[in-house]
């Protein structure tokens, strides 16, 4: 870094000035015209060092990407078998309706140069008329800029010009197969979404843009840092920080709520929570969160923690903290997983001297736990007295925007990396479901991270969301082939251990707790396969928000309503909905209720002792 120092320095007497100085004539005073401003010493020192720091963190980067395991294009990309298709089916247009392509170009071009003729009007006024408004206004162009200047307009309104014909290009394609165009329709979108003008510097209008020019402003470091970070972190992978890893420390200042490890197996821990009233309901409750995640969801703050919520409401409450699996954990399977379920409920029966419990499963383990109790009663046990499905899918006929990874070529990836490694790895996961929403997950923390240079925020739930889990090769293969593809529960039947199990044969009571914007579990698909259960005993309830807001709740926050509706199951989700009522604030009450008359009587507080040690266990910190 000597040569900017030696150029920085030159102007007050080295080099060519000293030579310059010993001429006899006077100094003259440059013209005004001739002038350049001078630059501080202390910014060209901070531009030094600021060099410095980028060929150090160049360096990390090289280093970093090196340990990026070998890709596998079969979960990187569709396969050629979809490429093929659209081609075909482009071809096919072209061939039978070329009027059709050519209107199709003929509207593009037509928009495009009536949009630069517009364009060239207002750069002379200097002045910008926007467009009216058309559907939902889009965050990614909040920033005033995008309707008052005229550059920025311009960009703006050329991509969506061009999202515009992408989309409807994809759309006029002629193709039998609807799992064929909805693919091809969202792979559309993503493109779209990772062309937006505010993805990239030139194109970005924020005001921190405007400043990252300024020889101090280290914006531009601080984003090269940050994306360092993230690849450092994830093996070699880039994957964007959702929020700051530094904030949050499970078991102190987030998944705090009081109690035991009261069992610890290679697959799980049990937690056993400590009473907060004097007396308890006499049937305990056990939840059982999916093990895509870690279940402090479910207990981030005191304020928003459902696991400290039904404590309080005087029920002895369990919960499983599931192992972080790893390649040695390849062969375990979906069967396991039911037998975990089956020890975990003889536990819980032993330690509370009860003969019936209640339970609840989350997500994918509400999906096994409609697997449990047709094991149970094909085994004539009773011991489940009633089931509460959070977010859970069972019936899979619609696989909604899971569509693109669901076939053929995308889960024999799935199949042919599980082989290899053992596992299938949280990061892969946690790519998928951001692209799910990418630019809320992927290009927006991108642009305030890397462009912005701006830290991470100290958010728990994003947190949470960037604490992902392995999953086992085998119960993943399991999972994705024999419920998501084949839909084999609703169809002929799941068969495990060595029973073959039927949706029809839920006959528990049950509640089903759906939400309204989830696009994880749809409700409507959540709806379904609990409308196809054998139970007589049925409550639905529909949460406003999503996957995840939706079910951490609280009464305190009244922030989201709910639904519920005495339609019956017999006519359609949508009969369902129309027939629903609204109540404002939280579903946890109304659960709480129908809870409460499932739970027995009132006994004497359980203390869970000292058991393996405190809550939250041992398992909840191994990172993937």
């Amino acid at each position: 870094m000597a040569a900017p120092r030696a150029q920085a320095a030159a102007p007050a007497g080295t080099g060519q000035s000293a030579g310059l100085a010993a001429e006899p004539h006077p100094a003259r005073t440059p013209p005004p015209s001739s002038r350049r401003p001078s630059v501080p010493a202390a910014a060209s020192q901070q531009l030094a060092q600021n060099i410095e720091r980028i060929e150090s963190l160049t360096q990390r980067l090289i280093s970093a990407l090196a340990q990026r395991r070998p890709s596998n294009p079969g979960v990187e990309m569709p396969g050629p078998d979809l490429f093929a298709t659209a081609t075909s089916a482009w071809i096919k247009l072209l061939a039978e309706q070329p009027e059709r392509v050519i209107g199709q170009q003929v509207s593009y071009w037509g928009e495009t140069l009536r949009h630069f003729a517009e364009a060239q009007a207002a750069f002379a006024r200097g002045t910008v008329t926007p467009p009216p408004s058309e559907g939902p206004r889009d965050r990614r162009f909040a920033n005033p800029l995008w309707e008052a200047h005229p550059f920025f307009n311009f960009i703006k309104r050329q991509y969506q010009i061009n999202a515009q014909a992408l989309q409807e290009a994809a759309s006029t394609l002629d193709l039998p197969e609807m799992t064929d165009r909805r693919r091809i329709e969202w792979f559309t979108r993503q493109m779209i979404d990772m062309m937006a003008p505010t993805n990239f510097l030139a194109t970005n209008p924020d005001d921190s843009w405007k400043r990252r020019w300024r020889p101090r402003d280290e914006s531009l470091v601080r984003g090269l840092e940050n994306l360092v970070r993230d690849v450092e972190q994830n093996s070699g992978e880039l994957i964007v920080s959702l929020a700051d890893r530094d904030a949050f420390r499970v078991g102190e200042n987030i998944g705090t709520t009081e109690g035991t490890v009261v069992a610890r197996t290679k697959l799980y821990e049990l937690i056993q929570y400590k009473p907060t009233t004097a007396q308890v309901h006499e049937i305990p409750l056990v939840i059982f969160p999916p093990w895509i995640n870690k279940f402090y969801i479910l207990d981030l703050k005191p304020q928003n923690s459902l696991i400290k919520w039904i404590v309080d409401q005087g029920h002895t409450l369990f919960v499983v903290a599931w192992k972080n699996p790893d390649p040695s954990y390849g062969d375990t399977g979906m069967d396991d997983y039911v037998s975990a379920y089956l020890e975990v409920m003889d536990r819980v029966l032993d330690l509370t001297d009860q003969k019936k419990l209640n339970a609840v499963g989350y997500c994918i383990a509400g999906t096994t736990l409609a697997l449990t109790p047709v094991v149970l009663k094909q085994r004539g046990d009773d011991r489940v007295n009633a089931a509460t499905f959070f977010t859970a899918l069972t019936d899979f006929a619609d696989q909604g925007e899971f569509t693109a990874y669901l076939q053929e070529d995308f889960v024999s990836g799935i199949e042919e990396e599980a082989a290899r490694t053992g596992i299938l790895g949280a990061q892969l996961m946690t790519r998928t479901f951001s692209f799910l929403r990418a630019n809320d997950l992927v290009w927006g923390p991108a642009i305030r991270s890397y462009m912005l240079g701006e830290t991470p925020p100290a958010f728990d739930l994003l947190f949470w969301n960037g604490d992902g889990t392995n999953l086992p090769g085998r119960m993943a293969v399991e999972y994705l082939r024999g419920l998501c593809q084949q839909n084999r529960f609703v169809k002929e039947g799941f068969d495990l251990m060595g029973h073959r199990l039927h949706v029809g044969d839920v006959t528990v009571p049950l509640c089903a707790i759906a939400c309204e914007t989830d696009h994880i579990a749809p409700w409507k698909d959540s709806w379904r396969g609990i409308a196809q259960m054998g139970s007589r005993d049925k409550t639905f309830i529909l949460s406003e928000s999503g996957h995840i807001a939706g079910i951490v709740n609280p009464p305190s926050k009244k922030k989201y309503g709910h639904y519920t509706s005495d339609a019956g199951f017999g006519q359609g989700e949508q009969h369902w909905l129309d027939k629903a009522s609204h109540h404002e604030g939280s579903w946890w009450g109304r659960w709480g209720e129908w809870l409460a008359r499932r739970a027995g009587g009132m006994v004497d507080a359980r203390d869970p002792g000292e058991g393996f040690g405190p809550a939250p266990g041992l398992y909840v910190h191994e990172r993937a």
